[in-house]
């Protein structure tokens, strides 16, 4: 399986893979702290997985919430971490 490509916007606050725009995740976040959230999201993603594998739609329900929480976390939905009042400079 070949990388993918991935750009930053001029401003930082997104990545661009195959072409599409996504938001990226919060630079100001430690380290460990991302690489902790990072794998959670992994952790979940198959757990949705699983689930949908499984036919388990109350397993489904619960891993999507923890794929949510954790892209929240990282800045990748939720409030914008480079807006005024998120806790972050620009």
């Amino acid at each position: 399986m070949r990388p993918k490509k991935v750009e930053k916007t001029a401003d930082g606050h997104h990545v661009v893979i195959e072409g599409c725009k996504w938001r990226a995740t919060n630079p100001h976040l430690p380290e460990e702290e991302r690489q902790r959230l990072v794998n959670e999201l992994m952790s979940a993603r198959r757990a949705v997985g699983a689930a949908l594998k499984s036919g388990d739609k109350e397993a489904e329900t619960l891993a999507r919430a923890r794929v949510n929480a954790a892209k929240i976390a990282l800045g990748e939905r939720g409030p914008k971490w480079w807006d005024e009042g998120n806790g972050e400079k620009a």
